[in-house]
């Protein structure tokens, strides 16, 4: 095929490969500026590791994974705002977090207050039980900068608060052991959420699923916006000239870029690596293993809880399933999946006061789910500006200052898109 070529009539592109989260937002940022915007994607549907299938041995359709955002997370609101997708996103009314203890049976809620002032730590009823005022000093020891330690050199890894709040807290934030995980990036995630009061930390999750909330009104939006969407497209290769990227070579062809064209990268890191040798990203990964149950729970069972003490971490009940995700995973990946599917059933039957026979399931294990969110790793993760003058990169794994997350996934991708746009304005 011969390559495509800009002519002097068409205004300046921003060709943006890659449509998990990353990348929509990227995309969605530059449309709304009025670019040009060409998104290819190597896969047959968006979404990345943020996407939803039909599962043909349930017979429904689930989500890769479960994830939880938060009500004050603002990439999130800015991006369901943008999509006319506000509705979407189920939870309490309140900064409210059920608990179950395996170890005891006992149950109790974390409940903290909706104000700046935290004054749920006077109340017991309100707070972890065992703890006292004084505890939660480690808390506001977390919310301070560390940069380049460890969890562990910060805070006291033992303790109530530590196994019932912090720990569960920290493990599926960071996907990363939290002992041994980064003190900055678990600080960062304090400061936008409980620093800010319980209002902000109000438990959202994706309704009817992760496609429907997050990337198919994202879609929709930029095919009305006029963005050009390339499904099934790999990005092969990158010709590199006099600090800039001149070319893209896809399997259906080879697009040459204007001096004004641009390009962000919203790929995972080992192909962003692949595609750029000699580019430093995080080496190092966690699995999550996520576990997808048929059964209808009752409308009185709480939209999540947390097991301490269990396989599980975290039971999500959705209308038509309940679900389990287990974080920093990586001793459980090889294990069979049918086995591993009675193991955790036996937690959500716990939990839920259940019959012990176990519904039909599906296991969904990702090995390389989140870059390990250790101080060395987070070393690693890149900015967004890169020596070439048109290039950019957009991930969570980049360097956002938060962990793998959502939040962090579609801050890159807006930050992405306002270095690119700049690229577009040049004369």
């Amino acid at each position: 095929m011969h390559p495509a070529r800009m002519t002097d009539a068409e205004p300046p592109c921003v060709h943006v490969v890659g449509a998990g989260l990353a990348g929509l937002s990227a995309a969605l940022a530059l449309t709304a500026q009025g670019s040009r915007v060409v998104l290819s994607e190597a896969a047959r549907q968006a979404g990345g590791r943020c996407r939803s299938y039909h599962d043909s041995q349930l017979d429904m359709t689930i989500d890769n994974g479960n994830h939880l955002v938060l009500s004050g997370n603002p990439a999130v609101r800015r991006f369901l705002e943008t999509i006319g997708a506000q509705d979407r996103l189920a939870g309490p009314s309140g900064a409210v977090f059920p608990f179950f203890d395996a170890a005891n049976g006992k149950r109790w809620t974390l409940r903290p207050n909706d104000g700046l002032i935290p004054w749920w730590i006077l109340d017991s009823s309100r707070r972890v039980p065992e703890t006292g005022i004084g505890d939660y000093v480690a808390i506001a020891s977390l919310m301070r900068r560390h940069p380049g330690r460890r969890i562990d050199e910060v805070v006291r890894c033992e303790g109530a608060l530590w196994e019932r709040f912090l720990r569960p807290l920290l493990v599926s934030v960071l996907n990363t052991p939290p002992e041994e995980g980064s003190a900055d990036l678990a600080g960062a995630v304090m400061r936008e959420t409980f620093a800010r009061g319980g209002r902000s930390i109000h438990p959202r999750v994706a309704m009817p699923s992760l496609s429907a909330a997050f990337v198919e009104p994202a879609l929709e939006r930029l095919r009305r916006s006029g963005a050009n969407i390339r499904l099934g497209r790999r990005l092969a290769g990158l010709e590199l000239q006099d600090r800039k990227i001149s070319s893209l070579s896809f399997a259906d062809g080879e697009e040459l870029l204007g001096p004004r064209d641009s390009v962000i990268l919203a790929v995972p890191p080992w192909t962003a690596q692949e595609l750029l040798p000699g580019l430093v990203v995080p080496d190092a990964f966690c699995a999550i293993v996520n576990a997808h149950f048929k059964l209808t729970p009752s409308r009185e069972l709480p939209l999540i809880v947390g097991m301490i003490g269990g396989t599980a971490e975290w039971v999500f009940a959705f209308p038509d399933r309940l679900s389990v995700t287990v974080s920093a995973a990586d001793r459980l990946v090889d294990i069979d999946s049918e086995a591993l599917a009675q193991r955790l059933w036996r937690d959500v039957a716990a939990v839920h006061h259940l019959p012990r026979d176990m519904p039909p399931c599906r296991i969904v294990k990702e090995k390389r789910a989140t870059f390990a969110a250790t101080p060395a790793q987070n070393a690693r993760r890149p900015p967004s500006a890169t020596r070439w003058s048109n290039l950019f990169l957009a991930g969570d794994w980049t360097d956002t200052g938060l962990p793998a997350t959502i939040e962090g996934a579609l801050r890159s991708g807006e930050r992405a898109a306002s270095l690119a746009s700049r690229v577009t304005v040049r004369q």
